[in-house]
């Protein structure tokens, strides 16, 4: 049974990456996005990481999804362009620059891991023990520990980081109206 979850999952991942590649409407390609982070959340479910598959569902698929949405149908992606005119015209190779940079970052990343040694239970969030009702049996945990810890961790210690996201999330969006507001201006005084 877990073989045919994995398997189901998996090409439910790849289906919805090669659509998100290969379709060309914007929207079909924001459902093969959403369909690739369903896979993503079966497939913390069948790593019992039960909480990351809910936080998958509702921050990605709902929320990132809804807004990529947004912006395609407010700035109206569907109309064809001229892909010849470059509004600037360094964004090209600034895009391929970023991009090696990228792969070399995550090569440099590969190598420093494997020379790493194996994890360590407790290193990265802690794991809250509780007593256990009987002495013969050792320490127990919790079963929602690690979620009160990240709880703490990121409305307590990286709460200025996590505000800073969604601050940065309403500038975006607020950005793209005022954009799209513009350029429709132009338009009408150009027409």
């Amino acid at each position: 049974m877990q073989l045919l979850v994995f398997v189901v999952a998996t090409v439910m991942v790849i289906a919805g990456a090669i659509g998100v590649i290969v379709l060309n409407q914007a929207v079909h390609a924001a459902l093969g996005l959403v369909l690739t982070l369903f896979g993503v959340a079966v497939h913390f479910v069948a790593m019992e990481a039960h909480f990351l598959a809910v936080v998958q569902v509702i921050v990605y698929a709902g929320a990132i999804v809804v807004l990529i949405m947004f912006v395609i149908m407010l700035l109206g992606v569907g109309r064809a362009e001229d892909l010849r005119v470059e509004p600037l015209p360094i964004q090209r190779p600034l895009a391929a620059v970023l991009g090696v940079a990228i792969v070399a970052l995550l090569v440099a990343a590969i190598f420093a891991a494997r020379d790493s040694g194996p994890l360590q239970t407790g290193v990265g969030l802690d794991v809250e023990v509780r007593e256990s009702a009987n002495p013969d049996v050792a320490d127990d945990v919790t079963p929602d520990a690690n979620i009160k810890q990240l709880g703490r961790n990121l409305f307590g210690d990286q709460v200025f980081a996590f505000e800073l996201t969604g601050v940065l999330l309403v500038v975006a969006v607020a950005g793209t109206v005022v954009m799209t507001r513009r350029e429709r201006k132009r338009a009408g005084e150009d027409g």
